[in-house]
């Protein structure tokens, strides 16, 4: 089965998208995942990305849709995958149709008071581990006591400027693929584990 995750920043696509695909044995595919593949293995597409990279420039549709198309082709993608962060755009979802069937686009659902609380909320550690300002209180890790931060990414007024762009580019896909009868919303404003299983009953009636 060939699904794509959609949502906005925060609502959990990542997480709920890496937990199916441990239970359904096929590739978890995001497109910063893709990248960082190809420019690591000098790829031709990975060098033409890294130029874009370098300097500071947003690497291009036609790239981002060529990374994707040859991703998909390869062996371990036969019995399935799951997208998470592609398609973005209209025009990533039309170029997408072209050399991959959907059978499935999975919307988690929340509202977006709940999103910017629940990044604007997020502590980070170098050593890796996260937290967040909701249940956690001390501004040092507790694996490793090193002090907390919180990424630029996830500042209230970038997160806000980000569902907007999420508003504005990537939500239109919602009706996208509700008009090609595959999508599927589930509550994301429930506990992850059971928006996991509201995500595996949706592909377990699809199968």
């Amino acid at each position: 089965m060939n699904i794509v995750f959609l949502g906005a920043p925060g609502a959990g696509k990542g997480t709920q998208a890496t937990k199916v695909c441990e239970r359904m044995s096929i590739p978890h595919i995001s497109t910063g995942d893709i990248l960082r593949a190809n420019i690591k293995s000098g790829t031709a597409l990975g060098v033409q990305a890294k130029s874009f990279i370098d300097k500071g420039l947003l690497v291009p549709d036609e790239l981002v849709i060529a990374l994707v198309e040859d991703r998909l082709a390869q062996q371990d993608c036969a019995k399935g995958y799951a997208l998470d962060g592609f398609p973005r755009t209209i025009e990533q979802a039309e170029a997408l149709s072209k050399f991959a069937t959907i059978d499935l686009a999975v919307n988690i659902a929340v509202d977006e008071d709940i999103v910017v609380d629940r990044i604007a909320g997020r502590r980070m550690c170098k050593c890796g581990e996260s937290f967040h300002t909701s249940w956690y209180h001390s501004d040092k890790c507790d694996k490793c006591g090193s002090p907390l931060y919180q990424r630029d990414d996830d500042k209230e007024e970038t997160v806000k400027a980000r569902l907007e762009v999420y508003n504005k580019q990537t939500a239109p896909l919602i009706d996208f693929y509700n008009k090609q009868g595959v999508l599927k919303n589930v509550d994301g404003m429930q506990e992850m584990t059971k928006v996991f299983d509201d995500i595996m009953e949706i592909i377990n009636d699809k199968h």
